[in-house]
């Protein structure tokens, strides 16, 4: 039987992010990613990946071919949310020049996507609802409004993995690398947090 893995933020080559993990060489870094990501992931297996596989954004760079390059050498079959720093992403007015180059190693791009998973229909995009990792709420044209429910999502970089509100009763699942010890996160983890989030909203 097929897993099913959700990741993001990879930030593959991209010399401040690997720093700001502890490392001073960002090929050891880009190695123990893939270290993590081979030692989970089987190839019949699913990897969501949810968004910032590098650090670009416009266009055709190096960056982006050697990110790509890296995903295609992992195993599994990988699904693509895109993000802010992925040159495919609507937002970026050259996106559907890169659609083809994603393509040839994702087997789906889309900006976000729904999932139905321990019962709950589960949005996912890279984007929480409504935090980030700077002092304002950037790209809030391309984020889901809060309307309760369950949402996985990359892009804050934090420690933190799960955030529920209890003004609109929804739940934040957080499945960046930065929150999980550099690896992919199993769909057994996300099962129980929507298990638990569901029973708690029941009572």
């Amino acid at each position: 039987m097929s897993g099913i893995w959700f990741t993001s933020d990879l930030h593959i080559g991209h010399a401040t992010v690997a720093t700001t993990r502890g490392f001073d060489d960002v090929s050891r870094h880009d190695e123990v990613l893939a270290i993590h990501w081979d030692a989970a992931v089987r190839p019949g297996d699913q990897v969501w990946v949810l968004g910032d596989i590098c650090m670009s954004s416009r266009g055709r760079s190096d960056a982006e071919d050697r990110a790509l390059e890296w995903i295609s050498e992992r195993p599994g079959i990988k699904h693509l949310i895109a993000g802010n720093h992925d040159g495919c992403h609507p937002m970026h007015r050259e996106a559907h020049k890169s659609q083809r180059r994603f393509l040839e190693v994702f087997e789906s791009v889309q900006q976000s996507g729904v999932r139905k998973i321990a019962g709950e229909r589960v949005k996912l995009s890279h984007f929480p609802f409504d935090r980030d990792h700077t002092t304002e709420i950037r790209y809030p044209e391309w984020r889901f409004l809060d309307d309760g429910g369950v949402l996985i999502h990359g892009h804050t970089h934090g420690e933190m993995q799960v955030h529920y509100s209890e003004s609109t009763k929804s739940l934040q699942l957080h499945v960046g690398v930065d929150a999980h010890g550099l690896r992919p996160v199993p769909l057994s983890w996300v099962e129980q947090e929507i298990t638990d989030f569901s029973e708690m909203r029941g009572r």
